[in-house]
């Protein structure tokens, strides 16, 4: 009986470390899904999973909270954005009813795979897209031709515009990896319309995030804080 016991809880044992191992820290979450389309509203924000490219493979996702979250994600070594999981919170609010727009991110990332770590803002009921990569592994790549190089909201980016078939796409590289900072969003999108690229459009959603098209083997990305302000 006390060998059958032992035997038992090996077993439990072994198959709570090869949860963790597959599951990142999703277990021990508040929330967690593995739906592609799992999400979450929590604080004025919304959570999710957003495993949307084709190809993909599995993704887990978890939060303890709007700020802090991440995924256990492992899609193959192809080419094609795979996932974009990311906290999201909804500005709605015209550019030039803006006093203030700016957000914060402290995040961990694998060393390996190919991914951005990445703002997605949309303006004008989705017609503008603006992506700001705040770091990047890989081969990953933004939409569009180079414009030029810029230093505003507090970086400097590499600036590429172009169009992905649906909608404009600004998308702002900041020049050297970074995993923690603050980004003066309204700057940004004032730098824009300044170019003439789009006129007082309404601010949408604010999202970051982790843009994945490979984590082979399963690798682990989180977002330790990530916060918005608007006045």
């Amino acid at each position: 009986m006390r060998r059958q016991a032992r035997s038992l809880m090996s077993v439990v044992v072994l198959a709570l470390v090869a949860m963790l191992v597959t599951g990142g820290t999703a277990q021990a979450a508040t929330w967690s899904s593995s739906d592609k389309w799992g999400s979450w509203p929590n604080g004025g924000y919304t959570v999710r999973n957003n495993v949307w490219g084709g190809g993909s493979g599995p993704q887990s996702i978890w939060a303890n909270s709007y700020s802090n979250f991440g995924v256990w994600a492992n899609h193959p070594n192809t080419g094609g954005v795979k996932s974009y999981p990311h906290s999201a919170k909804n500005v709605g609010r015209q550019l030039s009813g803006l006093r203030s727009l700016s957000s914060s991110f402290n995040v961990s990332r694998p060393g390996g795979g190919a991914y951005a770590t990445a703002y997605d803002i949309w303006a004008n009921n989705n017609a503008y897209e603006i992506m700001l990569w705040m770091n990047k592994q890989g081969a990953v790549g933004a939409i569009g031709s180079k414009e030029t190089t810029v230093s505003v909201g507090g970086h400097t980016w590499d600036v590429y515009r172009g169009s992905n078939g649906a909608n404009a796409v600004f998308s702002f590289l900041r020049t050297s990896n970074t995993n923690a900072g603050t980004v003066d969003v309204l700057a940004v999108l004032n730098w824009i319309k300044n170019r003439g690229w789009y006129g007082d459009v309404t601010v949408g959603e604010v999202q970051f995030g982790f843009e994945i098209t490979s984590s082979s083997g399963g690798m682990n990305f989180s977002a330790n804080s990530y916060s918005v302000s608007s006045s």
